[in-house]
């Protein structure tokens, strides 16, 4: 059975943008905090970590009749080699561990080991019904890893910490 490519799944844009803003929410104040911080040093670090956290959230997914893949662009995948693939034929089973959190993690079980099957990525949905079409396994099991509603609640937080560092920002400029 097989399922029309509607790939390739990035990281759902929610997740993706609560990441960077709260990077970006954390690491902003610092040139103000810290006394005398060598500046240059200081944004090189700041401007590094966004380019990681950037790669970080830049995992996508493809999906077709040979297989699956997971792993991130050319421009940072180089950085981040912990991308797989994996064969349908190669494919044994379904297998689901609770987290820490209570939620489920699920792992596609083949003879060389088990992947992590990915939970955050855009139109989850299709990407459950193309997973279940190649594989012929049943996924009526597969939720998100989290509910939207903690993504939405973080990137409200994060953009009010923005917009508070901002004012504070303008603020001090004037006084």
């Amino acid at each position: 059975m097989s399922a029309p490519s509607g790939g390739p799944y990035p990281m759902a844009p929610l997740i993706r943008f609560t990441l960077v803003s709260l990077y970006l929410a954390l690491v902003l104040p610092l040139p103000w905090l810290v006394a005398e911080a060598p500046t240059g040093l200081l944004a090189t670090a700041v401007l590094a970590g966004l380019l990681l956290v950037l790669a970080a959230t830049s995992e996508r997914v493809e999906i077709d009749a040979s297989g699956i893949r997971v792993g991130h662009p050319g421009w940072c995948g180089w950085l981040l080699r912990r991308g797989w693939s994996l064969p349908w034929q190669a494919v044994t089973g379904l297998s689901a561990m609770a987290t820490s959190q209570g939620g489920r993690v699920f792992y596609l079980r083949s003879a060389n080991g088990s992947f992590l099957v990915p939970q955050r990525v855009a139109r989850f949905d299709q990407f459950l019904e193309e997973l279940a079409g190649y594989s012929g396994l049943d996924i009526s099991s597969i939720g998100r890893i989290s509910p939207p509603w903690t993504y939405q609640l973080l990137a409200i937080l994060s953009g009010s910490m923005l917009l508070g560092e901002l004012a504070w920002g303008l603020f001090t400029l004037r006084g």
